[in-house]
């Protein structure tokens, strides 16, 4: 009963060690044509499947990266590398562009109409338009 207990105290620091998961959302440039993407949508481009809009992808290290290809994907960051490594090798597209973090994305997205990012949520502001919100 008490290696239980232990386990059950040890299972719960654990669990508030954890870092929040923030929101991500999905963003454009203001003057874009979409509104609002459903999340097969967003994941075609970040899939490499739709090329209507450019994805930007944040940097490989950052946990943002991580939680929108879990939520919006289904798929770990290194199996999405994967396949676009594939459709560039083949010539049927080119990888997104990499930068550093929301800021970076935002920057990026808020002075090309044709690129898609993805920001935490409360990185969100005018200079961008949020078309799709991960949970």
């Amino acid at each position: 009963m008490k290696q239980v207990i232990q386990a059950s105290i040890a299972a719960l620091s654990f669990a508030l060690a954890l870092p929040a998961m923030a929101e991500v959302v999905v963003i454009v440039n203001p003057k874009a044509a979409e509104a609002t993407m459903s999340k097969d949508q967003v994941a075609q481009v970040f899939l490499g499947k739709q090329g209507a809009l450019t994805p930007v992808d944040q940097s490989e290290g950052a946990a943002v990266r991580g939680e929108f290809y879990k939520k919006v994907t289904e798929r770990e960051p290194a199996q999405v590398k994967s396949l676009w490594s594939k459709l560039v090798f083949t010539g049927k597209a080119t990888m997104p562009k990499e930068v550093g973090d929301s800021a970076a994305v935002k920057k990026a997205v808020a002075a090309d109409p044709k690129l898609i990012g993805y920001i935490e949520k409360s990185a969100l502001d005018g200079s961008v338009k949020a078309v799709y919100t991960a949970p």
